[in-house]
């Protein structure tokens, strides 16, 4: 058991998304193992920023939205009355960057997006353990995120990646031939390019066994999300990305395998509950007692497992060969992405017009290698892979 004498300090990065949620979940569930220093949020919903801030007795807060500030402030005095004037409010777009850097023993990012990279790089620079749910900002800074962080200060938080790091206890990492990413198949498994040419948002969104936020939901159902969990594990693990397989799993139980070079395979396996991977990533290398039911074992069961369709799914196969081309290609497949994500959730494309637009993107970028690599490259390439990408959707 933890030792509960002293609690780990936390920051929350993205307290109001689904991470940030079940994160609080996690530290109310196990008082006296936590203290939550700071919070922060988008701003889209103040009231529930407002209310987390109470729940966890944060003595900061941030909003990127800098126009929400004053609606913040109106929140935290409804929900805190005079002593809601005590919380510290940060606002602005490095609103979060700033307190990611202030040196909480644990950060959580819970950010969606690679505007999350700036956070990660604070995190690391202020010493702090570094949860990382927020995986565009490892795809995204690459070898920068890799260069700033000490070994063992990223412990990863996506279910899959710390279902890896919980195999890799089990040998030495000379021992390993390759891992194996688990994929659900998202809503449209089983079904060819012709029959998702028409899908709506609505379709998109229902994803079987998970319950995410909008975007990593339509990446999950186009695979685009595995292929970012792909070059976020050959970053993670210094893996080679051409060892890496996919394989699909629809029951979601076993979130990801290493296989080693006697022929071993560990996987680690529990019903789909994301308060696993989040309570293991503020708490590691400790386990806590009681986060989430574990497998029934006295009720029948079959996990299945069955080939990537990369003909339907192109998109690990573009993960590949975008991290082989140049160390800002990952940026710019995550940034042409999220341009077509935004444009489907519009209405304003079709499902496929996002992945066929992030190929296009890819195709035109020279790349920069890995010894010119600065924050300044990485944005640039992602600037100018939003606008490609925007200019090309256009026309879609």
């Amino acid at each position: 058991m933890p030792d509960l004498t002293t609690p780990r300090t936390v920051t929350l990065l993205g307290s109001t998304g689904s991470i940030g949620t079940q994160a609080i979940d996690v530290v109310l569930a196990h008082p006296g193992r936590f203290r939550v220093e700071a919070l922060s949020a988008g701003g889209a919903d103040v009231g529930l920023l407002a209310e987390q801030v109470a729940t966890v007795g944060a003595r900061a807060v941030a909003v990127a939205d800098a126009g929400r500030a004053g609606d913040l402030r109106d929140a935290l005095e409804t929900r805190l009355g005079a002593a809601g004037g005590d919380v510290e409010v940060l606002a602005g777009p490095e609103a979060a960057t700033e307190l990611a850097g202030r040196g909480s023993d644990v950060v959580l990012n819970g950010i969606t997006g690679s505007v999350g990279l700036r956070p990660t790089l604070a995190v690391l620079a202020g010493g702090s353990t570094l949860a990382l749910a927020n995986k565009e900002s490892l795809v995204v800074g690459g070898s920068l995120v890799k260069a700033a962080a000490a070994p063992g200060q990223i412990v990863p938080v996506d279910s899959e990646h710390s279902a890896i790091a919980q195999a890799l206890r089990g040998g030495a990492r000379e021992e390993v031939r390759r891992l194996v990413l688990t994929a659900s198949g998202g809503p449209f498994r089983g079904r060819s390019r012709d029959d998702i040419k028409k899908v709506t948002a609505d379709e998109a969104l229902a994803h079987p066994t998970w319950s995410m936020g909008p975007v990593v939901t339509v990446n999950s159902a186009s695979l685009m999300n595995k292929g970012l969990e792909l070059i976020e594990a050959h970053l993670l693990f210094d893996v080679p990305v051409d060892d890496i397989a996919v394989v699909v799993h629809p029951q979601s139980v076993v979130h990801s395998m290493v296989e080693f070079h006697d022929g071993s395979t560990i996987a680690q396996a529990s019903p789909p509950d994301m308060r696993l991977p989040i309570a293991l990533g503020l708490s590691w290398p400790e386990r806590l007692d009681v986060v989430s039911p574990p497998c029934d074992w006295t009720r029948a069961a079959s996990w299945t497992f069955e080939p990537l369709d990369e003909a339907t799914f192109p998109a690990v196969g573009l993960a590949r060969a975008a991290a082989a081309a140049s160390a800002t290609h990952p940026a710019v497949y995550n940034a042409a992405n999220e341009q077509g994500v935004a444009a489907f959730l519009a209405g304003r494309i079709g499902f496929l017009d996002i992945v066929e637009t992030v190929e296009r993107v890819l195709a035109e970028h020279d790349g920069t290698t890995a010894a010119d690599v600065t924050l300044d490259a990485v944005e640039g390439a992602e600037h100018w892979a939003r606008a490609r990408a925007d200019e090309i959707l256009a026309r879609s």
